[in-house]
């Protein structure tokens, strides 16, 4: 049997058992006029609409806490993680992949000899976890240190002398930083040999080569969501991202949902084959393309992520949403509309809220703050209060604000 047969079998049988389960997924299919046995190949899976994120964070708020796509019994999860939105990312116990990210690992030998320094948060969030379950299964050591305290982070590149380092860009260069100023002479005071680094939008391959010839190391990424765990992975000498074995990706129109030719930007639309949590022509709201396409017409090289076509922005590695402003308003006291804008200052986003308070009403910018961060676990930097709508500096609920990034 071909490729492209076995792949279209296996979504097959992996949907007709969820639909068995999930009656929300079960729904959506039936009013796209698709059952899971029609799905025979790319013009029949193309026939389902594209679920947008936001859509699907109003089915699990209608349905909690899942929308009804859960394809398992609850006994059979391991974690349920707790993204903004909040939005609810079950995941089964018996994988021990990490959503897939032991193939990053693999792919750049990591190993029983290797220690892997993993800063990513691992509150809520699937990230913290995932790598290390993803590096565990590749037998390598981990430090599960979790976000933010920069000097502990320092201390341990020095003291356990990890081989290995995970985090973003920006705290890999906050660390650093803090090294240079504390005397360290780096490269030569540690022993990294990796960074496994958050991409960043602009000239992500420029800024990896500055940190490998600065200091020694190979730069690794790979692109993901917590949604779906690993979607791409890096390969040596391979340009953009490999596509795990069990999601099937297409490149597809923003406004129509339908597949795009090859090397044409589009939305990344995945849908995965594994058992569990059945998401089927999920919309991941990236801008991308594909540099190669598989028999079966689904992405089998992606050549990285180029930006955002969806109104959600990514700020600190935490997606932000307009409905978190919007809420922002409905939930403090006094605040008749609010706007975020960000932008670049050094190793960090800045955020500023801006807020039209109602007549004759006091806003506590405590307040406001407090709200934000528990609708995002974001802190905002600044809040600023304006006269009237006209004074709002984007009228787009979230904006990216060039002239506060610094050169």
């Amino acid at each position: 049997m071909s490729a492209h047969h076995l792949k279209f079998e296996q979504i097959r049988r992996v949907y007709s058992e969820a639909v068995t389960k999930a009656p929300g997924l079960a729904r959506w299919l039936t009013a796209a006029g698709v059952s899971p046995a029609d799905i025979s190949g790319p013009e029949a899976l193309s026939r389902i609409p594209v679920l947008k994120k936001e859509r699907f964070l109003a089915m699990q708020a209608e349905a909690p806490p899942f929308g009804g796509f859960l394809g398992a019994e609850p006994s059979q999860l391991g974690h349920i993680y707790v993204s903004p939105g909040p939005i609810f990312e079950p995941s089964l116990g018996d994988d021990p992949t990490g959503h897939g990210m032991k193939w990053m690992f693999a792919e750049a030998g990591i190993g029983p000899s290797d220690i892997a320094l993993n800063t990513w948060s691992y509150h809520l969030l699937p990230a913290g976890l995932l790598f290390d379950q993803g590096l565990r299964a590749c037998a390598a050591t981990v430090i599960p240190a979790g976000t933010g305290n920069t000097e502990l982070v320092a201390d341990l590149l020095i003291t356990l002398r990890p081989t290995a380092f995970l985090g973003s860009a920006a705290f890999f260069r906050t660390v650093v930083d803090h090294l240079r100023r504390s005397g360290r002479n780096l490269p030569a005071d540690w022993s990294l040999r990796h960074a496994f680094l958050a991409g960043e939008f602009g000239d992500w391959a420029a800024t990896r080569k500055v940190i490998e010839a600065e200091f020694h190391l190979k730069t690794w990424t790979c692109y993901g969501t917590g949604d779906f765990g690993l979607i791409g992975y890096e390969v040596a000498a391979e340009e953009g991202y490999r596509i795990h074995p069990e999601r099937y990706v297409q490149i597809c129109d923003p406004d129509t949902g339908l597949p795009l030719p090859l090397g044409e930007a589009g939305e990344i639309v995945v849908t995965t084959l594994t058992p569990g949590w059945p998401l089927i022509r999920f919309g991941t709201g990236d801008l991308g393309r594909a540099t190669e396409l598989g028999s079966d017409g689904g992405v089998e090289r992606l050549a990285g992520v180029e930006g955002r076509v969806s109104a959600a922005r990514k700020i600190r590695e935490i997606f932000v949403y307009p409905d978190h402003v919007r809420r922002i308003a409905n939930q403090v006291a006094g605040v008749q509309e609010a706007r975020l804008r960000f932008g670049r200052c050094g190793n960090r986003d800045v955020i500023t809220i801006e807020i039209l308070p109602a007549p004759n009403a006091e806003v506590a910018e405590e307040e406001v703050g407090a709200c934000f961060r528990s609708l995002t676990r974001l802190r905002a930097d600044h809040v600023v209060r304006v006269a009237d709508s006209s004074a709002f500096t984007f009228p787009d609920l979230i904006a990216e604000d060039r002239r506060l990034s610094s050169p």
